[in-house]
């Protein structure tokens, strides 16, 4: 039976350590704020920021939500992120995607200052990933999986890591920041020719292939880590992962769950990303 690397334990960690960090800012006279900018009423959107304000409001991370009716214009958007860009009380911005298709939303993304970028909208954000330099922070998602082999010290030093996918969001960034913790990585995609044969001799593997169980038994060596970042809906309306859970599990020697894993790491990522900025301008 593999080791389940549960997002809950990550976490609360990542929580105790944030709600001291804010107190020691807010000593300082500086409160960590995000700006939670939202065009219409999308079901996802909402969801995701009520667990956001939720994870923000436990560590004492204010809250300022701006929401934009979906009919918005290109102008009226735009001023919205200028305005926030040049507001000091706020340290953060997450600003949800995609946005209605009337809106250019290259151009909405790239007013957004990347210093304020917490979840990697921006180029400048995503540059900084690949470079280690620069202002702005990888994308949160990709930053949980980092989270979660951290707490449970997985070292990846030296370690053959493999990532199915390459978007982005999550595959491209993940490597990087593989890349830049020491592992030797190779990234699989659609065009893989025979990726099992590729994923079986790795010691890491994370998947993000955006596809319900596409990581199956034989993708799988005994005492693998894997991570799945997949959130997929199967035909009994239950989550699932990537992953193949039930034959996969019995076979590696550590596994993330789906529900329970790296989507509950996501917003103290994000939480995280607000804490960092806000140290920032002291």
């Amino acid at each position: 039976m593999a080791n389940l690397l549960k997002g809950k334990d990550v976490a609360d960690a990542l929580t105790a350590k944030m709600t001291d960090d804010v107190a020691a800012l807010k000593a300082k006279g500086v409160t960590p704020t995000i700006a939670i900018l939202r065009v219409g009423e999308r079901p996802d959107d909402l969801s995701y920021e009520k667990g956001a304000v939720k994870r923000a409001e436990s560590v004492g991370v204010g809250v300022k939500s701006v929401v934009l009716d979906a009919e918005v214009t290109q102008a009226e958007l735009i001023k919205a992120v200028e305005t926030l860009n040049a507001d000091k009380s706020v340290h953060g911005v997450l600003m949800f995607s995609p946005l209605p298709k009337h809106l250019d939303e290259k151009a909405v993304r790239a007013a957004l200052a990347p210093e304020k970028d917490v979840d990697c909208l921006t180029e400048g954000s995503l540059g900084s990933v690949f470079t280690g330099n620069g202002k702005g922070y990888a994308p949160c998602t990709a930053q949980a999986c980092i989270e979660i082999l951290d707490h449970y010290g997985i070292d990846v030093t030296g370690k053959r890591a493999v990532v199915v996918g390459r978007s982005l969001v999550i595959g491209k960034p993940v490597a990087q920041l593989l890349l830049a913790k020491n592992a030797t990585v190779t990234t699989c995609h659609t065009k893989t020719v025979d990726m099992p044969s590729v994923t079986r001799g790795a010691e890491i593997i994370i998947v993000a292939a955006g596809k319900a169980g596409a990581v199956t038994a034989d993708y799988v060596s005994p005492g693998q880590v894997i991570i799945d970042v997949g959130i997929n809906v199967n035909a009994e309306g239950k989550l699932c992962g990537d992953v193949d859970f039930a034959a996969v599990e019995p076979i590696v020697g550590a596994i993330t769950p789906v529900p329970g894993g790296v989507g509950s790491v996501t917003t103290c990522v994000l939480i995280k990303h607000v804490v960092d900025a806000a140290s920032k301008t002291l």
